[in-house]
């Protein structure tokens, strides 16, 4: 788990990392369905987990896609050429699109909790150099906002 020296780090990180369409994969269902996953579909990767509800929207945009099986609220597709996939918690608080840049190969942007940056990172979108260093931008900028203050 992420935690700071006695900060409070209930705030929206700003995410824009690439990353494979296998990492955004695994990151969509450690956050939703890790438990009820069939082995097989979790090992299949041209199988997704989507879901209807808003907030909670998952929808994976493919030249191909057929529906498998619906497992509690999870909907799980067969897609082939992943075009992009649009995440959002059933919280709200976290909102993520990945889009394909080159095959497997793409791009992720939106805002992310705090705790949504356990899976990112578990899943491998996202490294721990990445969130250490974002930790230490927002650090100085604290730290510079308290100086300016100060000086004011």
């Amino acid at each position: 788990m992420i935690k700071g020296r006695g900060q409070n780090l209930d705030y929206m990180v700003a995410i824009d990392a690439a990353c494979s369409l296998e990492s955004f994969r695994k990151f969509v269902i450690l956050s939703t369905c890790n438990s009820f996953v069939p082995e097989s579909y979790f090992e299949d990767y041209e199988v997704f987990p989507e879901r209807e509800e808003s907030p909670g929207l998952i929808y994976v945009e493919a030249a191909d896609k057929v529906t498998l099986k619906k497992i509690r609220d999870m909907t799980f597709v067969n897609a082939k050429d992943v075009l992009g996939i649009i995440y959002s918690s059933k919280s709200g608080n976290t909102n993520l699109k990945w889009r394909q840049i080159r095959r497997n190969s793409g791009k992720v942007i939106g805002d992310a909790s705090t705790n949504t940056l356990v899976n990112l990172t578990e899943a491998g979108v996202i490294t721990q150099e990445w969130v250490q260093n974002y930790l230490r931008k927002k650090a100085g900028e604290k730290q510079q906002a308290k100086t300016s203050e100060l000086t004011n």
